[in-house]
């Protein structure tokens, strides 16, 4: 018996390679230091806790760049080397990317907003909560186990739950982040049930070893599989706010604070889309005949319904320019579904992954920006409407052309080339797999963005109805909008560097 149990621990016993795991953990730990010192510094010294995670999600993207030189991976099991529960290969080092600097500009709208709160905010909790939010979704990519893909999913969303909800008094805010937590609590619930179909199927949570081990289930056990893919998958089509997963959306980025939905619109999607290509690419490549045609469907509809909700916001409306980027969202989450739902036909998965990939790493730029120009309007107008744009130009002129640039990027037109090239991108990807009514479907849909974003930009540059305001414009945000105008009019010069950038070498 002993004989017996003296491998099995042997086979417990994992390597740890601190460098690989470096990202993430450093975002942890700052959260916790920053959570410690809360306890400590004075209300008039509150402001360093913002500082302090900024820097820490500094260093946690810094920490990318010694693992450029090749995969690693860690956690692995001793009996077999090659099979692990954390890589840093290319994918994840794009996608890290992608979380770490979404995260970090959204640390610095938060900044500004939690100064402007006048203590409405408890800046301690919230600082902990985003860096512990990061730190999730800087795991969620590295993560070839299911059982660590769910716990990094959930690090992700739980204080996500509390950082909608942290206004305090706030009814609307609470309301938003009731919802958000109940739907979100439901689509767990249905992908665990997932997960243990597929482990009852397989025998493992490894998602190398269930690509193979699936392949020959049983026959008993094909449907309970079956069942498993599918329940397994809508948990991230939630994050990913598809249709019908997407109801949560509007609500939740009107009730949160501003940087928190920029947050959510950004790394949230990122984290569920990274999910999806996890589960279907790398785990269930085997079982493409069921998520294939069910994500083309989900991109489909959700492309649709989120433009058409954008398209009938009215622009007198409180807080209908928050809504607007909400709806917006949904048919950008759609759009980035394409390319996933083109890997089940594609003779070149990878290439299709890279779309997707290159086509989050535009809208993250871009979307990023807008929120931050919203943010500054809302300084002033709080109720956030389109209408309360009208004549930005007038006071402020810069501020109005980088918002007309993201917004024309979102469209995908000149000048905003970047936004014009994933889109081509991910068109072509539907194009090559065979999905023509898919593409002919995106064709359409980029048609009815056109009249919104188009409408939205030329109101910046009408006549103010009134005598134009001007404020000074605090430092974090100016950093955070020149940081993302200058990412964008720098990927409208360079778009192929998008690509190069998103060659995922996940096969």
């Amino acid at each position: 018996m002993s004989s017996l149990a003296q491998p099995l621990a042997q086979s417990l016993v994992q390597s740890v390679d601190w460098l690989a795991i470096a990202p993430p953990t450093i975002a942890a730990v700052a959260g916790l230091v920053v959570l410690v010192a809360d306890l400590f510094v004075r209300d008039a010294k509150k402001a360093l806790l913002g500082w302090a995670s900024v820097a820490g999600l500094a260093v946690s993207a810094l920490m990318l760049l010694p693992l450029l030189d090749g995969d690693r991976s860690t956690f692995c099991l001793t009996g077999d080397p090659g099979v692990c529960s954390y890589t840093a290969d290319r994918f994840t080092l794009v996608i890290q990317f992608l979380v770490l600097g979404g995260a970090l500009l959204a640390a610095l709208l938060s900044v500004t907003a939690l100064k402007d709160a006048n203590k409405e905010l408890p800046e301690g909790e919230f600082w902990f909560l985003l860096l512990s939010s990061a730190a999730g979704a800087a795991l969620l990519p590295a993560s070839r186990d299911l059982a660590t893909l769910i716990v990094a999913l959930e690090v992700a969303s739980l204080p996500a739950f509390a950082l909608v909800g942290i206004k305090r008094g706030d009814r609307k805010s609470s309301e938003a982040a009731l919802k958000f937590f109940l739907s979100s609590v439901t689509a767990t619930a249905v992908s665990l049930m997932g997960v243990s179909f597929v482990y009852a199927s397989t025998g493992t949570l490894y998602l190398t070893e269930i690509a193979t081990k699936i392949q020959d289930v049983d026959g008993q056990l094909h449907t309970l599989a079956q069942a498993g893919v599918v329940l397994t998958l809508v948990g991230f089509a939630f994050k990913t706010a598809a249709v019908p997963f997407h109801f949560w959306v509007p609500d939740t980025y009107v009730g949160a604070p501003l940087p928190v939905a920029a947050y959510l619109s950004v790394v949230g999607k990122a984290v569920g889309f990274t999910g999806l290509i996890l589960v279907t690419v790398i785990a269930l490549p085997s079982y493409a005949d069921v998520w294939g045609p069910a994500l083309a469907a989900l991109a489909a509809l959700t492309m649709t319904i989120g433009n058409v909700g954008a398209l009938r916001q009215q622009a007198t409306r409180a807080y209908s320019a928050v809504r607007l980027l909400a709806w917006s969202s949904v048919g950008q989450a759609g759009y980035l579904l394409v390319p996933i739902a083109a890997a089940a036909y594609s003779q070149d998965a990878e290439k299709a992954i890279g779309s997707t990939v290159a086509y989050a790493l535009m809208y993250a730029a871009v979307n990023l920006g807008a929120f931050a120009v919203a943010a500054l309007v809302a300084r002033t107008k709080p109720l956030n409407r389109i209408s309360d744009y009208r004549g930005l130009y007038a006071s402020r002129p810069l501020s109005a052309l980088v918002l007309g640039f993201f917004l024309l990027c979102l469209a995908g037109l000149p000048p905003g080339i970047i936004g014009l090239f994933a889109k081509v991108t991910v068109f072509s990807a539907a194009v090559d797999a065979g999905l023509g009514w898919l593409a002919v479907v995106m064709a359409v849909n980029v048609v009815i963005a056109l009249f919104y974003y188009l409408q939205w930009t030329t109101l910046l540059f009408r006549a103010p109805e009134g005598e134009p305001e001007r404020h000074r414009v605090p430092v974090p945000l100016t950093a955070a909008i020149a940081l993302t105008a200058v990412l964008g009019v720098a990927l409208s010069g360079a778009p192929q560097l998008v690509l190069r950038f998103s060659d995922t070498g996940l096969f």
